[in-house]
């Protein structure tokens, strides 16, 4: 046998005792995934499976542990800011693209889901897509969905992004834009980075304008969902609009 092939299988790959201890411990790890699913696996393992992809010849066990701990979630890690993601060894471009690429699929399979059927008979899923979208967040935004006469999302857009406790909220935009999109019904949303989702005087009465400034004009506001960390709060559930 020549120098190059030693320590080789008879396919041409590595040898069991060659074969560095996370091959066999990455499809350990995909198995009962594939057989069992979520519930097969704990969290810093469906992480890890995430990280596969991104680190392809190092062991990311710690990494997934220590992102977890860091951040406290699977979902916090995935809409994790880009610098703090890039302060934890091993998280280069490859690992910020697979995150990102995770986060994006699961919004747009969400979103999705609402746009197939009027917004009001999904209202679950809608609250369940705006946390995900926007509650992990750490400045603030601002976001509106936007109805057609028989309640289905025309348009979901962000009209705006502040700071961590502020977003600028101007009224006669946001009208104009309902306007131009031939919109008969909006729902607002933003979140409090803060995590706690209790509405601000300051959100009741901004609110309250966009509803006033609507009316005349045949646009009605569905609620204001504020999200965050620790849940949802819904204006129009509050007794608030």
């Amino acid at each position: 046998m020549s120098a190059e092939g030693a320590g080789r299988g008879g396919n041409g790959g590595l040898s069991e005792a060659a074969r560095p201890h996370q091959f066999g411990h990455r499809q350990r790890l995909k198995d009962p995934f594939l057989t069992g699913g979520r519930d097969a696996i704990a969290d810093y393992e469906l992480l890890e499976l995430v990280l596969f992809n991104a680190i392809p010849q190092r062991d990311v066990k710690a990494l997934a542990k220590e992102l977890l701990e860091h951040f406290g979630s699977f979902a916090s890690v995935i809409n994790a800011p880009e610098p703090r993601l890039r302060k934890f060894k091993g998280v280069k471009d490859s690992v910020i693209v697979q995150l990102r690429l995770i986060r994006t699929a699961a919004l747009e399979v969400m979103r999705e889901e609402i746009a197939e059927e009027p917004v009001l008979s999904s209202w679950k899923q809608v609250v369940h897509y705006c946390r995900a979208a926007m509650a992990f967040s750490s400045i603030e935004q601002f976001r509106i969905l936007f109805l057609d006469k028989k309640n289905r999302l025309i348009a979901d857009e962000i009209q705006s992004e502040g700071t961590v406790d502020h977003t600028p909220v101007y009224v006669r935009e946001v009208v104009k834009r309902a306007l131009e999109l031939s919109a008969t019904a909006i729902i607002l949303v933003h979140n409090h980075p803060s995590g706690d989702p209790t509405p601000s005087k300051a959100d009741i009465d901004m609110t309250r304008m966009i509803v006033q400034a609507a009316r005349p004009l045949d646009i009605a506001v569905h609620d204001h969902l504020i999200v965050g960390a620790n849940g949802h709060a819904s204006l129009k559930g509050l007794g608030l609009i």
